[in-house]
């Protein structure tokens, strides 16, 4: 019987072992993912910054100074804004015919 009672502290043990250190590697899982979006944020700033200091300098895709006014700028594919009242309903009718 006291083998039993040894066995399940020593279990205990281990247990209560195991979830500190669980608790440590999540706070430090926690530290580390906040800082790796820190440093992306910082990263995205940092590259918006520098291209409208130098928009064509060190970037082989991209045209060199005085460049950029000889070349057509492409045209972006946006998508217009269409809002929902200008869109007509078919008649009725014309779905009966």
């Amino acid at each position: 019987m006291t083998f039993l009672w040894l066995l399940t502290g020593a279990a205990f043990l281990v247990a209560l072992g195991a979830f500190a250190r669980v608790r440590r590697v999540s706070k430090r899982l926690e530290r580390l993912s906040e800082s790796y979006w820190e440093l992306r944020y910082e990263h995205g700033q940092l590259r918006s910054r520098i291209a409208r200091l130098e928009p064509g300098d060190g970037d082989p895709g991209q045209p060199a100074r005085g460049d950029h006014e000889q070349q057509p700028r492409a045209q972006s594919g946006a998508t217009a804004f269409v809002p929902l009242s200008s869109l007509k309903r078919p008649n009725e009718t014309t779905l009966a015919e």
